[in-house]
């Protein structure tokens, strides 16, 4: 039995297979535990995140198997053991990568689907598809990068190759250094728009002279959805940078106006009256805000204003459009006399006579 126990290739063996099946079970376990996660509802985890999940713990098990040195010794691989070995840490290496990657995507998912952005009063969940959308984009970056790093410095050839590069190209990294500092702007206003939110997911707003809405915000460009299906594509520093208009910073609802030119004869009264019975009978109106002014008055005409709210600007939109058309129309149809009049005054010759009488 001791001369058993003490051959070196029966033990081998014995710490391999116990390596297999000890990788087996915690495979096993974990793939069990994450199923029954995701079909259980009363749990986080979605159930198509587990398929997700499968492959990259599929491979992590499997680095963590061909890594093993007794595995190697049964297999007689130890000629290769180098490369078995550098193969097995750029697979964890990955699988770990990919592991967090799917782990933001459903800590996203997670968060974001208790806010609804096609709400009425959306603003709470437009600041949270702001930000997570582009902070994810910041951590995968990142990530990603770091797990480069991690691989490169595992192999000691590129590691000396990479420090000696660095250390023989002091100019050359001063000259790319400017050349990428427009990027790095870039970058970092879109970082800096994703934490102070100058615009959101969905805002409205009035960029180069255009009314839209903002579609997507990546951490260089900006995309706005234009009101007839253009799209305008704005590099992010412009938001730090230049002036615009965002008629949804703070709130959805928004303030309506519509001019009409008329004669001094219009009844104000009358028309404020029929401003009230326009704004009752549409669903446009939010309730809040119904205002008739004169707000000038011209050699020729009066210039009349009115106000109203909505809950939002396509609503605002339709609503000045019903109520401009509306107003004209009661004024044409119940007091024409209150139009614009261009009035031309003709003396005659009697007249002229006793004026000069």
């Amino acid at each position: 039995m001791d001369k058993f126990f003490n051959n070196s290739d029966i033990q081998t063996t014995v710490y391999a297979l116990g390596t297999i099946l000890l990788l087996a079970i915690l495979y096993i376990i974990a793939n069990y535990t994450l199923r029954k996660l995701g079909a259980n509802p009363k749990y986080l985890i979605p159930r198509d995140t587990i398929k997700k999940v499968g492959t990259p713990l599929f491979l992590l098990f499997f680095a963590f198997l061909i890594g093993s040195q007794p595995l190697q010794t049964i297999l007689r691989v130890e000629d290769f053991s180098y490369v078995i070995g550098k193969t097995s840490t750029l697979l964890i290496i990955g699988s770990i990568t990919w592991l967090i990657l799917v782990a933001l995507k459903v800590t996203k998912k997670l968060i974001i689907q208790n806010y609804d952005v096609q709400a009425t009063d959306n603003l709470k969940a437009r600041k949270i598809y702001t930000q997570f959308n582009i902070l994810e984009r910041v951590f995968m970056v990142l990530v990603v990068l770091l797990a480069i790093a991690t691989a490169l410095i595992s192999f000691e050839s590129i590691r000396e190759f990479g420090i000696s590069l660095f250390a023989s190209a002091g100019v050359a990294g001063i000259i790319i250094g400017f050349s990428a500092q427009k990027m790095i702007g870039t970058i970092l206003a879109g970082i800096q728009i994703a934490i102070t939110q100058p615009i959101k997911i969905d805002d409205v707003v009035i960029v180069e002279g255009e009314w839209g809405r903002i579609e997507e915000i990546t951490l260089t460009y900006v995309i706005i959805a234009i009101w007839d299906k253009r799209r305008l594509i704005v590099p992010t520093p412009y938001f730090i940078e230049k002036p615009f208009q965002n008629w949804t910073k703070s709130s959805s609802d928004i303030m309506g106006t519509v001019f009409i030119h008329t004669d001094y004869h219009v009844p104000f009264d009358e028309l404020r009256g029929e401003l009230t019975r326009i704004l009752e009978s549409t669903e446009l109106w939010d309730g809040k805000v119904n205002v008739l002014q004169v707000t000038d008055a011209k050699e020729r005409s009066v210039e009349i204003r009115a106000l109203m709210s909505a809950l939002d600007s396509p609503t605002a939109w339709d609503l000045r459009v019903l109520v401009r058309e509306k107003l004209i129309t009661f004024l044409q149809e119940n007091y024409p006399e209150s139009l614009p009049h261009t009035r031309l005054y003709i003396k005659n010759m009697n007249d002229q006579e006793a004026e000069k009488e």
